[in-house]
Order: C-alpha cells, then structure tokens, then sequence
C-alpha cells in the first residue's frame, strides 16, 4: 500500500500513473474508483468525481491510464485486446497498491469494460459493486461509424487542439484508441463472457441518444448477469451522460453507491 497525497503519480509495470484522491483515504472509508473512457483522462471527468465525493461521502479515486492525460506514453499500436490487459494486468496491481480494502469501480465507455472484465475474471470480496456509464460488450455497426468519423473530426477541426489540453502526447492519445478500434480484427472483440461471472449489484447508465452503441449493451448484460442489473437510461444525453446530464447521472450513481455501501458505518448518512 502506499500513502496516497492528493494527486500525483504512481509507478505500475513501469508506466508514471497520474491519480487524483478526494475524500477519505482507502483505509478510512469505501472508495470509488473512476475508469475514464477511451479518450479521457483525470481532469476530462470535470467535476464530476467532486460532486460525486460529496453526494455518497467515498473517497473517490480518479487515474489516467497509460497513454492518457499526464500518464507515461503506452506502446503502440495498441493490441485488439488492451482493454482486457488493463482490467487482467493492470488494475489488479493498482488497487492493491493504493490500498483499496472496499468499494465500487465507476467506469465509462472502455472504462465500463475494462471495469466488467475485471469484475468477471477476479471474484474480489472487496468489490461491492460496479457502474457502467454508456459500456461496450460487444463491437457495434455504430460505434465503428462513429469512431472513423470521429478520426475525420481529428482531422479536420479543432478536435486535437481541444483534446490536447487533456492529453501530454495527444497523437499517441487518440490514434491508440481509434486505430485499434477500427483494426478489422476489432469487429470480433466480445467480452459478454465475463458477465456471467460478475458477483456484485450492476448499474448501467445508458444515454438514449449514445453516437457509440445502443440498447443491445443493456440486453447483453440483462441477459448474461446473474446478479442485479440495475438500468437508468437518460433522455438528453448520448455517449457522456455524467457531461450531458450530470445531476440525474449523478443522482443514478449516488443512489447505487449507497445501496452497495450501506452496510458501511463509515460513510455519513
């Protein structure tokens, strides 16, 4: 375990993980871990992690994954199956090493299925829930639509240049996710197999309006899972609920987090 500042950096597997923590410390309170999407980072989450602290009491643990934000560069090309190396790899040794004792995993997007591989391959008794925000199961027609469109747009508008407020090595940043995600090999990747051994409550937060996958995740999960899948589809959001529609996101979250935790007499009522 190691004590954990406000923010910094921790080593794993060689990689320079920034990390910010708000609220109690691992070994004080339940903690929230956050899995940023695709192209996220610690400080595209906004203030969403703040609010989140205060609405459920967690500590509340927030890092860029390599390749990410002011993280270490990852090795490109990414391989088709990156997202189960950081859920089989990486997070495992992230958890232990700041402490995590119980909690629940917060992701978004690839962050959603990084969170449901690890959730699935490691029966963690500390683990109290996970919540998915706009996850992937599968490859669909529109996501791969809008992810070459959305190379156009890096391309072509001031995507990069508002992207590389976020990210120190921006290139590597973006066309590590895109070229693996439009990598032919891609259209098979399936990671259903690992709901059936998910032990803990599910939240799935779906936007109606998501440019990057529809309803048919929400039935993979409903009908994979053995435990409870709790759904809350957001009218007005697409692919980034907690940024399109923050407050009734937020309330989704907030009302599963203390149902999970709240067997924990740490946490303010």
């Amino acid at each position: 375990m190691q004590n954990l500042d406000p923010s910094g950096f921790l080593s794993i597997d060689g990689a320079e993980l920034e990390y910010r923590m708000l609220g109690p410390s691992p070994d004080a309170a339940p903690t929230i871990v956050m899995l940023h999407e695709g192209l996220g980072s610690v400080g595209l989450w906004g203030d969403f992690p703040e609010k989140l602290q205060a609405a459920t009491g967690a500590g509340v643990f927030v890092y860029s994954r390599a390749g990410y934000g002011a993280s270490s560069p990852a090795r490109l090309p990414r391989p088709v199956d990156y997202m189960h190396r950081e859920a089989l790899d990486v997070l495992p040794k992230l958890l232990d090493r700041i402490g995590f004792r119980r909690g629940l995993l917060v992701g978004h997007s690839d962050g959603a299925s990084i969170a449901a591989i690890y959730t699935g391959a490691h029966q963690d008794h500390r683990l109290q829930g996970i919540a998915l925000i706009a996850p992937h199961f599968i490859v669909e027609d529109i996501s791969v639509k809008s992810i070459a469109e959305i190379k156009t747009a890096y391309e072509t508008t001031s995507l990069k240049e508002k992207l590389a407020r976020w990210h120190k090595n921006v290139d590597g940043t973006f066309y590590g996710w895109n070229d693996a995600w439009l990598d032919p090999a891609f259209r098979d990747w399936d990671i259903s197999e690992y709901l059936a051994y998910i032990r803990v409550p599910v939240l799935i937060v779906q936007g109606v309006d998501d440019q990057y996958g529809t309803m048919r995740q929400v039935e993979i999960a409903k009908d994979e899972c053995y435990c409870p899948v709790d759904v809350a589809v957001i009218s007005g959001a697409g692919h980034s609920p907690h940024r399109e529609a923050p407050a009734v996101t937020l309330e989704a979250i907030t009302d599963f987090a203390k149902a999970a935790l709240r067997d924990d007499q740490t946490l303010a009522a």
